[in-house]
């Protein structure tokens, strides 16, 4: 009965944003206290419930999310995407132009976080995109879809870091193992599914001329811009800051002073503010734009994004229902006692929950406490039963997920076409991460 109420939850929510047009934020709020309802919850507490799951999620990506796309508005009004994106093409012509971007996604996506990674490749990719006249899906597809596959698989993400804990594998085998299996996870999600939805689906491939989230994109001369080395370090300083910090965090030992100070630098608030103000001196002071100018940038920006951020905090109240009414447990008692092989049984789990409850993240930590067991009693290798886990979290992304909502907006996608496209990627990524794990099980 859960599985079914959360179905037909889904169905109210399409039904409200497509049939009736009703405001997505408001659909999503409507959504969250029917469902609650039904499932049983306490009249008193499903306030609560829906308030802290939009504070939750608020909570977590604001900072990130507003800063990061303050650094983006300031790399591209300034001209630094724009020398960004002219130089990849130069280097890597149009023909090859999607392998620049996998790789660029490769990079970011080892320390950053898939929303936050999103807000600062995006700007980029659409001026690319823009560029050489190109439909944005083309380049956006196999950004989202690496950094997708390096959110769910590699350390130090949150979920594949945290399933290593519990179940006791060692970090570096796991980082490399995920390597392994996010190349042809990332070809077969990436390019290969690019390939095959241009054919099947190609309204989604239109010339994209503005994204509402993105501002209006501004005309540059080449030779007026900021250099490319500047522009990518800009670009990059929280991949750098993240990046350094987990590799000292690794290395330094636990009674070093040295490691506080580390620890806050990485931590990713920190690091976006750093981040920004670096920013603020390289794409504002030294191309000598007008502060005023510059802070006008940065009021465009958190305007360009309120809207999506409301549509986040009204998919966080959808989410923390489900979480806090048992949703997890439902699931959990499903699969007690199912005989199967333990990768495909992590990666069942943990796709049921995903699909349940909508947060990676959770899917992955509750899925991780249900197959933790059978490593003991099959003997599996635990790096490869976190890449198992790590891949079913990540299958069919749907509305009761912020990274939906996100793709939708910032892709320009209607509800229809976001499922068609982004739900659809996922499910293939999931599903190709799988055959990787049980290809590489075969080998090591």
């Amino acid at each position: 009965m859960p599985l079914i109420i959360v179905a037909l939850g889904v169905f109210l929510l399409i039904l409200l944003i497509t049939k009736f047009k009703l405001n997505t934020f408001v659909s999503l709020v409507i959504t969250a206290f029917v469902v609650g309802l039904f499932l049983g919850t306490p009249l008193t507490k499903l306030p609560t419930i829906i308030t802290t799951g939009i504070g939750d999620q608020l909570g977590e990506l604001a900072i990130i999310f507003g800063m990061g796309s303050m650094i983006g508005k300031l790399v591209s009004d300034s001209g630094g995407g724009y020398r960004i994106a002219h130089t990849l093409i130069s280097k890597f012509g149009r023909k090859h132009i999607q392998i620049a971007v996998v790789l660029a996604s490769f990079i970011v996506g080892l320390a950053l976080f898939f929303e936050v990674g999103l807000v600062v490749l995006l700007p980029i990719i659409f001026i690319i995109a823009r560029e050489i006249d190109m439909p944005l899906m083309s380049l956006a597809i196999p950004m989202a879809a690496t950094l997708n596959v390096m959110h769910g698989f590699i350390p130090p993400h949150p979920a594949p870091t945290a399933i290593s804990g519990i179940f006791g594998a060692n970090i570096g085998q796991v980082i490399i193992y995920g390597i392994i299996v996010a190349i042809p996870t990332v070809i077969i999600s990436g390019p290969v599914f690019n390939h095959f939805l241009h054919k099947l689906y190609p309204k989604v491939y239109r010339i994209t001329t503005e994204i509402p989230a993105l501002g209006k994109f501004k005309e540059f001369k080449l030779e007026e811009t900021p250099k490319f080395g500047i522009s990518v370090l800009t670009s990059m300083m929280p991949v750098i800051l993240i990046g350094v910090s987990t590799i000292f965090e690794f290395t330094l030992p636990k009674s070093s002073g040295l490691l506080n100070v580390v620890k806050f630098i990485g931590n990713p608030d920190v690091a976006m503010l750093i981040s920004l103000i670096f920013a603020l001196f390289t794409m504002g002071v030294l191309q000598k734009i007008p502060m005023k100018q510059v802070g006008n940038t940065l009021e465009g920006a958190i305007k360009q994004i309120s809207v999506m951020l409301f549509i986040i905090a009204g998919g966080g109240a959808f989410k923390q229902v489900l979480v806090d009414d048992g949703v997890a447990s439902y699931v959990s008692n499903i699969f007690m006692g199912v005989h199967m092989s333990p990768l495909i049984a992590a990666w069942l789990i943990a796709a049921v929950l995903r699909v349940s409850l909508g947060s990676s993240t959770v899917s992955a930590l509750t899925a991780a406490g249900l197959v933790g067991p059978m490593i003991a009693s099959t003997g599996v290798n635990p790096a490869l039963m976190v890449l198992a886990v790590g891949a079913g979290s990540v299958f069919a992304d749907h509305v009761n997920d912020a990274g939906f909502w996100m793709v939708k907006e910032y892709f320009g996608l209607t509800l229809k076409e976001t499922f068609l496209s982004w739900t659809t990627l996922t499910s293939v990524l999931a599903i190709a991460g799988l055959l990787s794990v049980l290809a590489l099980s075969l080998v090591v």
